[in-house]
């Protein structure tokens, strides 16, 4: 598979986008930022090889749940996209992926607060890695600790995803 003048290789995209450098028409395999990220304001804060770190200014108002408390849903997501993230720069092209387990442990309610998201490999094998990311906000103090299996596809599995 050949690489337009224009695609960049992910990590080079993120990094050129963190650094608001990122010319027009240059792009990467993937979309990025993300329809949901760009709908829920997550954003890119970091990434090396293989980890990234996310964030988002949350408000009760907007991602609450009925107990006035910042979503369970909103806190996974956000592990997702740093997750997704961390592991789009390390696979090559045509080559795509997907999550095949996700679990959240929720360790203290959140309001008004800016939560950051660390997404790194707890183990990397061939086709499958096992990632951690821990969410703390503003002050430090965790809030969730998410895990998940993400799965390199390539060939015709990778198609369309």
């Amino acid at each position: 598979m050949t690489i337009s003048p224009t695609e960049l290789p992910v990590l080079d995209y993120l990094h050129a986008q963190l650094a608001g450098t990122l010319a027009e028409g240059q792009t990467c395999q993937f979309r990025y930022p993300t329809a949901i990220s760009r709908t829920l304001g997550i954003r890119l804060a970091a990434v090396v090889l293989g980890r990234a770190v996310v964030e988002i200014d949350t408000d009760p108002a907007v991602h609450g749940n009925q107990q006035g408390t910042v979503h369970g849903g909103l806190l996974t997501e956000l592990a997702d996209a740093a997750i997704g993230t961390a592991h789009s720069t390390v696979v090559g092209p045509g080559e795509s992926f997907t999550s095949v387990d996700l679990r959240a442990v929720f360790l203290r309610p959140v309001w008004r607060d800016t939560l950051r998201a660390h997404a790194y490999p707890t183990h990397s094998g061939r086709t499958i890695t096992h990632y951690r990311c821990d969410i703390t906000r503003g002050d430090g103090k965790p809030v969730a600790t998410v895990t998940s299996i993400v799965t390199t596809l390539s060939g015709e599995r990778s198609r369309g995803r």
